[in-house]
Parts: structure tokens; sequence; C-alpha cells
């Protein structure tokens, strides 16, 4: 799944289309193409894993899910899109294996700028007071929550609780002080980090954890395993990423 520092990418590499019309729709979306012909599109904007085609009185969301994918200005070869925005410069957009919504409220009423870690509205203490008024959530599941950090996904929450040297099964509520700080500020470092390596292609040449398997601090091997309530994959050292909790484990993770 395409998490928050690509859709950044996406963002700019269509920030072109602002001012543009579109002429034409099509792909195989059960939404209504016709609705977007002859819109001028506003602006581009993101939030989280959303990304949002904002039109005179609507807007368009794309949700790129566990596979999605797009093209700015090409097409992939054998594969239909599941949309297509066709401009009147001649330029396009195309989407494709994603969920497509329209968003008929202003979208400052419906999204949090506030929980988007890549979002120059960011707002830590905020993230700060939702994960002290949920203290039994599990560190793994906390960076997860798009309403605390929209943006976040599997790549960057292993990363964070590896750079902060915290257990993913640890309790939020259990957590020093220091170390709440340190996860939400590293869920926007990392975030940022994630951006730059990206835009370089080097991003997995600096993956410390995830689908990593043996720890460079402690020279042992990583634990994978599915935990959580999001049930997605974890990669961590059981040595030097401490499990912070206020009751006994109950059983070792599973893979």
């Amino acid at each position: 799944m395409p998490e928050g520092p690509s859709l950044v990418i996406l963002r700019e590499q269509a920030a072109g289309f602002a001012g543009q019309t579109i002429v034409r729709a099509e792909g195989n979306t059960s939404a209504d193409k016709k609705r977007l012909e002859g819109q001028r599109i506003v602006a581009v904007r993101t939030w989280g894993k959303h990304f949002l085609v904002e039109l005179p009185h609507f807007a368009l969301r794309i949700h790129f899910l566990l596979f999605g994918s797009y093209r700015v200005n090409e097409r992939k070869d054998h594969s239909p899109p599941r949309l297509s925005l066709q401009c009147d410069s001649g330029d396009e957009l195309n989407f494709y294996t994603c969920s497509v919504k329209f968003i008929d409220e202003p979208l400052d009423a419906v999204y949090d700028w506030q929980a988007d870690v890549m979002s120059d509205a960011w707002n830590p203490a905020l993230a700060l007071k939702r994960l002290r008024a949920a203290p039994d959530t599990l560190a793994c599941d906390a960076l997860l929550d798009q309403d605390v950090f929209a943006g976040v996904g599997n790549i960057i929450k292993n990363e964070v609780l590896y750079r902060i040297r915290v257990h993913p099964l640890s309790t939020v509520g259990a957590l020093p002080a220091a170390q709440l700080r340190a996860l939400v500020a590293q869920a926007r470092q990392y975030s940022f980090d994630f951006l730059a390596w990206k835009k370089d292609f080097v991003l997995k040449q600096h993956w410390l954890a995830h689908r990593q398997s043996v720890c460079r601090r402690c020279d042992l091997p990583l634990t994978k395993a599915t935990l959580g309530k999001t049930r997605r994959q974890s990669y961590f050292c059981s040595h030097c990423q401490r499990l912070y909790s206020d009751a006994p484990r109950a059983a070792a993770p599973g893979g």
C-alpha cells in the first residue's frame, strides 16, 4: 500500500494539472465518470494515503488500497486503468487497482490536516493527546491509526519502532513520556526521510527492520510476526526493542 510520502510524490508530479479542464474520463470504475467531464481542476491535494483532485463543487478521492498505482502522461501496457483523466492540454492521469470515490463536502470539513504527518499543519501535540486517550493501544496499531498518523503505513511503522527501540507489542500507556514523544516525532521524521530516499531511488537500501532478517545493532535474528488488531507484518528485535507493558505478556507472537 502506498504510504504518505509516495502520495506526496504523486501530488508533486500532478501539480501542473491544476487549472486544466477534464475533457474525457474513462476506465473500469463504477463511479459516474461523466460527472468529471468539463470540470476544471482547482487543485491536487493529499491527506495521508488519499490523493484528492479538488473540483469547483466536489472532489475526487483516489485510495490506492494494497496494490494500486498510477501513471502520469503514460499508460501501462495490457492493463486498463480504473480511471483515466484526460485534460484539454493533452495531459492525462491514469489510476490502477484503486478505489474511486466522490466527496461532495468541502475537503476542509472532511479532513483533519493536523493528523497528516506530511502536512505543514501537522500537530504533534494533538497526536500525543490522542495517543494518551487510548493507553491500551499497542504501539504497532497506534502508528497505523490514520486518525492519529495519517500517511503512516507498515514500512514506516516498522522502521520507527526500530529507531526508537520500542517493541511493537508495547502499550501506549506504558511508554515513558520520552519514548512516547519520540514515537510521535519519528513518525514524521521518518516519513520525510522516506520521501527523500524514495526520490533518490534508495529507499530499500535504508531499511533497518522492514523485511530484514538480522538486527544491525545486535547481530541477532529479527522476528517476523503478524501482530495487533491491524494484523500487519512486524519486523523487530526482541533484544534491543524493549517491551513496555502494564500487564504480563500472555504469549509469544505468532507468525
